[in-house]
This record gives structure tokens, C-alpha cells and sequence, in this order.
């Protein structure tokens, strides 16, 4: 397996960031780590190991990428709006930096591009933003246990750049008219969720997701699991062992 790690400074967020490619080809999957991680994270909890046959055949290539969490969403000790500014101009680092750098590494022939976004519990929610903020760039996107509203993270705090932060809201009121719903209606997601320990409020942000893309006419897989599926490492890999695969079209070569 292929791997490389880059240092590249972000004039978004003026700090350096870290990232690193899992594999040579493929779809290229920008994987989001939890609250607080760190890229390494992807590789010090096995992502590798149980990815490794769907990047080893060549159908993905992971980018594991740092997010600024300690810096805005979870940084309670600032002033809301300084922390949703933050955070947005993550999200600007993404759209606007790491994307077109990736562009240029992966893809010798632009029209070759194929993005998707994919991560778990605080991870799930970034993945999610940059798929419905941006679905021109990023097609396919796997969300676990995610929450998909800021109104959990904010403090009871609301301005432009929570509501743009947030799918579960806009979406509610972006208009069937808007150009991004053929995109969503012809991309691909999957949300999922676990009914056991600690996966409270992300069920519940979950189940209002189900009801809202119903509402919009956007097709999605929401699936439910059990009641011993728990907000941890250990079924985040069973889920991704499960879905990845599918969202790929690539269900003979799963790890």
C-alpha cells in the first residue's frame, strides 16, 4: 500500500495542516477523524487494515486529513461567534485548498476526479457539511453516527455562518428549484447509526435526517442498528466493512 504524508500551510486557516493518501487509485475518500483527532488516527485505529483489500485493489485512496475542532466546535471557552468563524474557514481550507491540491496529485485528467467524504461521530458531521454545502465536488459521502445541526455544539448560539454549518437546516429550506438537488438526487449517501450505549443525540439527529431527505424527495440509505451497536472504534470498522464496499460498487472486494 501507497502511503504519503504532506505538510502544506493553509492561507484559510494560516497554520500548516497534515494529511495523509492511503493507496494509488481510486475514488478518493477525504476521511474525517472524531472530535479532536488527529489524521493519524485512521491508521493508529485500523483503518488500514480493514480498508486494505478495497485500496490494495485499487478502488479507493483514503485521505486522512486534521481537522481545527479544538480551535472551533469544541472550544467552548472562546466566543461562539469566533469559533463558527473558525469553522468555516476550515471548511474553505477543504473546499477551496485541500481539493484542488488533491485534483492535482490524484488526478492527471481533471474529468478523472471523483471525491467522496466519509467519517465518524464528530467526523460524520464534517463529512456531511462538505457533502451537501458542496456536492458539485464531492459525490458520495458515509456518515456514522453523526450529527447533522450545530444547534448541539453552539451553546444556543445562531448567526448566517451556524445556519450555513448546519445541512439539517438549510436543507429544510433550500427550495426544490435549487441546482444542488440534482445533485444530491443522483449522488450517494449513507447514513448509519448504532441504537446502543452513547449514541444519543446522533440517533436523534439521524431520525430527523431520514425525515427531512424523505420530505426533499432525496434518495439516501438511512440504516438503523441494533441495540448493542455502540458509539465506538469497534462497530464505526464493522459499518464501514459493510458500506464502503456498496457506495464503491465494489461489493466483491470487500476487506
Amino acid at each position: 500500500m501507497n502511503i504519503g504524508y504532506y505538510r502544506e500551510y493553509s492561507e484559510n486557516l494560516s497554520r500548516n495542516m497534515e494529511f495523509k493518501i492511503y493507496g494509488s487509485e481510486g475514488t478518493v475518500c477525504i476521511w474525517f477523524p472524531c472530535q479532536n483527532g488527529r489524521f493519524y488516527d485512521f491508521e493508529n485505529f485500523g483503518m488500514t487494515d480493514c480498508c486494505r483489500n478495497l485500496i490494495e485493489n485499487g478502488l479507493v485512496r483514503f485521505v486522512s486529513v486534521d481537522t481545527v475542532d479544538a480551535e472551533s466546535l469544541s472550544a467552548h471557552h472562546r466566543p461562539a461567534w469566533e469559533r463558527i468563524a473558525r469553522q468555516e474557514a476550515y471548511f474553505h481550507y477543504l473546499t477551496d485548498e485541500l481539493i484542488p491540491l488533491l485534483e492535482r496529485v490524484c488526478f492527471p485528467k481533471a474529468a478523472d476526479a471523483d471525491f467522496m467524504a466519509m467519517g465518524f461521530s464528530l467526523g460524520a458531521f464534517h463529512a456531511a457539511n462538505l457533502y451537501f454545502r458542496r456536492p458539485d465536488l464531492v459525490s458520495k459521502a458515509l456518515c456514522c453516527s453523526g450529527i447533522y445541526t450545530l444547534d448541539y455544539m453552539m451553546d444556543g448560539y445562531s448567526d448566517p455562518l451556524v445556519y450555513a454549518n448546519s445541512p439539517a437546516v438549510f436543507l429544510k429550506n433550500m427550495p426544490q428549484e435549487h441546482p444542488w438537488m440534482n445533485y444530491y438526487r443522483n449522488n450517494r449517501l449513507v447514513l448509519c447509526v448504532g441504537r446502543g450505549a452513547w449514541e444519543n443525540p446522533m440517533l436523534e439527529s439521524t431520525e430527523a435526517m431520514k425525515n427531512l431527505l424523505l420530505s426533499k424527495r432525496i434518495p439516501a440509505w438511512v440504516d438503523f442498528w441494533g441495540e448493542d451497536v455502540a458509539h465506538d472504534w469497534y462497530w464505526w470498522k464493522k459499518q464501514t466493512v459493510y458500506f464502503l464496499p456498496k457506495l464503491l460498487n465494489a461489493e466483491g472486494d470487500a476487506a
